[in-house]
Formats: C-alpha cells, sequence, structure tokens
C-alpha cells in the first residue's frame, strides 16, 4: 500500500464518500485530494469543501468543479439524439453523468501527479464498472482504489456506525431510525435505492419524490410548451434562446410542477443481479417526447427505423459504461449524421403526469408533403394505381409458399 502516495477520490462530501476519506487516510496513509462535481444536483456543494477541510485536506487539493454545461452540451444532448432509452423505460440519468466524472478524476489525476483514483461506487452496482473502465480508456495504467471491495463496512448500518465513531457529520436519516436511501442526483435526473424500496412490491413512498408533484396534485390546467431544435439538440423554449443547462434546468421544473417523469423500474444490472429504483427525469421525458416528434417530420423513414435498431445497443453501452469506447464513439458518430436536418419546432402540451405531442413543424428539412399526403383531390401527386404493382411484388414471396404448401 506504501506505493501509493496520492490519491484523487470522487467526493460528494456524503455518507460514503465522507466515510471513504477519513479511511483511505487511515488505510493507505496517502494524501487525499477531492473532486466534487457540480452537475446541477441541487445542493450546496461548500459543506464538502468544509469536510474535506476538517479532515485536513489542503485547500489547493480541494477541487469543486462546476461541470453543468458541459454534462448537457457534450454528454445529456448526444445520447438523445439517439432517443436512448435502457430496457423501454430508463433515461439513463446515472449512467451518462460517470463518463464526464471519470474524465475530470483523470484530469485532476494528471494536474496533481496523484499515483490514483478513488470512488464510493459498492461491488454490486454498475457505477464502479463505469467509472473504471471510462478511468482504464482515458489512463491505461491508473491504479484505482474501490474501498467497498476493500474493506468490511458492506451495510449502511456499519456506514453510520463509522461515521458516528470517527465524527462524520451524517444527513439526512430516516425519520423512523433505518437507513437513508441511496440518492443520485444531477441536471438529468435523481435517483432513488435501497430501504424500502429493495421490496418490489411496495409501493414508493409518497415522501420520497423530491423534484415532481404527484399526478394527481398537479396542476387542473395544462400548459403549452415551444420547442425549438437544431441539429437534434434543443436551443430554445417559447422563443428564447437558452444554454444547454439552463434548458434542462427550465424543463425540470416545468415537468416538476406538472407531474412529469417519474419512473419505478426493475432493471438489470450489468453486473449481473435485478435491482429495483425509483427516478425522477421530469427534463429528459420531455425532451424525449418533443426529439421524437421533430424527427418524425424531418427524417428518412429507414434512417429513422435503423436509429431505432440501433438505439437498444447504443443505450447498452452507456448504461455498462462504455462512453469512451471505441463503439460508442463509432456510432455516436453515425448518429450525429443524422442529426444534421433535425431542424424546427415541436409544441407540446404538459397535464397531470403527460406530455402530449399537439404540433411539429421545420420550415427547412420537413419531409411532410401535405399535397401527397391528402385525403382530398392531390391533383395527381400520387397515382394510386401505382399501389397494386407494390402490393403484388411484396406479396410475391408470400404468394410462392402459399402455392407450394396448397400443392403439399
Amino acid at each position: 500500500m506504501s506505493d501509493i502516495k496520492k490519491v484523487v477520490l470522487a467526493y460528494s462530501g456524503g455518507l460514503d464518500t465522507s466515510v471513504i476519506l477519513k479511511w483511505l487516510q487511515d488505510t493507505y496513509k496517502c494524501e487525499v485530494v477531492t473532486f466534487t462535481a457540480d452537475l446541477g444536483q441541487g445542493e450546496e456543494l461548500d459543506p464538502a469543501r468544509q469536510k474535506a477541510l476538517k479532515f485536513g485536506i489542503a485547500p489547493e487539493n480541494i477541487f469543486i468543479d462546476d461541470l453543468r454545461e458541459e454534462f448537457v452540451r457534450d454528454f445529456v444532448f448526444p445520447m438523445f439524439r439517439a432517443n436512448t432509452i435502457y430496457e423501454g423505460e430508463y433515461l439513463l440519468g446515472t449512467s451518462i453523468a460517470r463518463p464526464l466524472i471519470a474524465k475530470r478524476l483523470i484530469e485532476i489525476t494528471n494536474l496533481t501527479g496523484a499515483d490514483a483514483i478513488s470512488h464510493g461506487a459498492t461491488g454490486k452496482g454498475n457505477d464502479q464498472v463505469r467509472f473504471e473502465l471510462g478511468a482504464y480508456a482515458l489512463k491505461p495504467g491508473i491504479k484505482i482504489i474501490a474501498p467497498w471491495r476493500e474493506w468490511d463496512l458492506l451495510s449502511r448500518e456499519k456506514l453510520l456506525a463509522y461515521a458516528e465513531k470517527h465524527g462524520i457529520p451524517i444527513e439526512m436519516k430516516h425519520k423512523q431510525g433505518g437507513s437513508p436511501y441511496s440518492m443520485d442526483a444531477n441536471l438529468l435526473h435523481i435517483s432513488y435505492e435501497g430501504r424500502h424500496l429493495e421490496d418490489p412490491s411496495a409501493e414508493a413512498e409518497e415522501s420520497m419524490w423530491r423534484w415532481t408533484v404527484s399526478p394527481e396534485k398537479a396542476p387542473d390546467e395544462a400548459e403549452y410548451l415551444d420547442i425549438e431544435f437544431e441539429k437534434g439538440d434543443i436551443v430554445a423554449l417559447n422563443g428564447n434562446r437558452m444554454t444547454p443547462a439552463s434548458i434542462l434546468a427550465k424543463l425540470n421544473e416545468l415537468g416538476g410542477k406538472h407531474g412529469i417523469g417519474r419512473l419505478d423500474l426493475v432493471e438489470n444490472r450489468y453486473v449481473g443481479m435485478k435491482s429495483r429504483g425509483c427516478y425522477e427525469t421530469p427534463g429528459g421525458t420531455i425532451m424525449l417526447k418533443a426529439h421524437r416528434a421533430i424527427e418524425s417530420i424531418t427524417l428518412d423513414r429507414e434512417v429513422a427505423h435503423l436509429k431505432d435498431d440501433l438505439m437498444p445497443r447504443y443505450a447498452s453501452m452507456i448504461y455498462s459504461g462504455y462512453w469512451w469506447a471505441p463503439e460508442r464513439i463509432a456510432l455516436q458518430t453515425l448518429i450525429d449524421h443524422t442529426q444534421q436536418t433535425v431542424n424546427g419546432w415541436v409544441r407540446v402540451k404538459l397535464y397531470k403526469g403527460n406530455v402530449i405531442v399537439v404540433g411539429r413543424d421545420s420550415k427547412t428539412d420537413s419531409l411532410f408533403d401535405p399535397t401527397i399526403a391528402t385525403f382530398e383531390d392531390d391533383r395527381g401527386a400520387y397515382d394510386q394505381k401505382d399501389a397494386a404493382g407494390f402490393i403484388k411484388l411484396n406479396a410475391l414471396r408470400l404468394r410462392i409458399a402459399a402455392n407450394l404448401h396448397k400443392e403439399k
């Protein structure tokens, strides 16, 4: 262990990483550099600085970085160009933040001359894979310390006891005395795991949800929202151009107000087990619906279908931690190419948990031709007689097979 002189810790200031900070100091006798990412989790980050200082971390070794714009611009938006969802429901809010954190961990490692990085992901979860695959892709020889795979503090109760013994402040203890939920938040979502949720048959407590009102308590009047796209990315809301992070924050506010974006999911973790989690992704839910709507009039049919075919594989790459892998980068190049014509606007109606598309148009790239699609007289724009040959040729293999079976 003596070969580790300095380690960069992904530090949230929460229970797990606060315990890890102290544990690294006691176990490895090394200098610790803390890195706290502001990804729009909506929490005051200065307490993380104060906790780090309390445990003797030098001020120059405390990094608190505002990564909100980079997160949305370079990670969330590219993912949503693919309409990415995992296992039909999950919008990958935790997954997509991990490659950015891994990137910054390595940058700080290079900047400070550290020997290793450390994280608070458990040995049962996906995040250990995501962090470490990203780190190895960006710095192949990096050493990684994963305390959950080394220590014996393998329950929330043991962590709480360790924290109490060493004077580590504990926030958000459950009012009934149990362990707090395991939570992760950023501008795209907030997730909840553990405790009451470990029984997949039990409904989540209403008091758990933080960003969204229940659909039953949402406003009785619908709210309309115009969303403008350029090359597949949202650039304006109701005519107001905004930065990527500002757009997602505003969509979260509107979605949360109308009870949009709650999800209760049992998912298949990459490490093999099934896990139940609850998620709030109000802005992302609106983004996905609107993006598919603008693509519906601007993408060629076969291109759109190809994207739909590839999307589950792309989603699995992100879920499993392969953001920095060559196959994801290659696929991203294809996806981004398809988005060159995804320009225009979409109007959605937000109402009691629902995102309802009510209009869409593109002045420059719409493939919707009303002179052909009309049910009225199209003045010869489409010759309906052509359909007979089209159908007959497409039925040829069916007719051949049917005749063969008939003869037998």
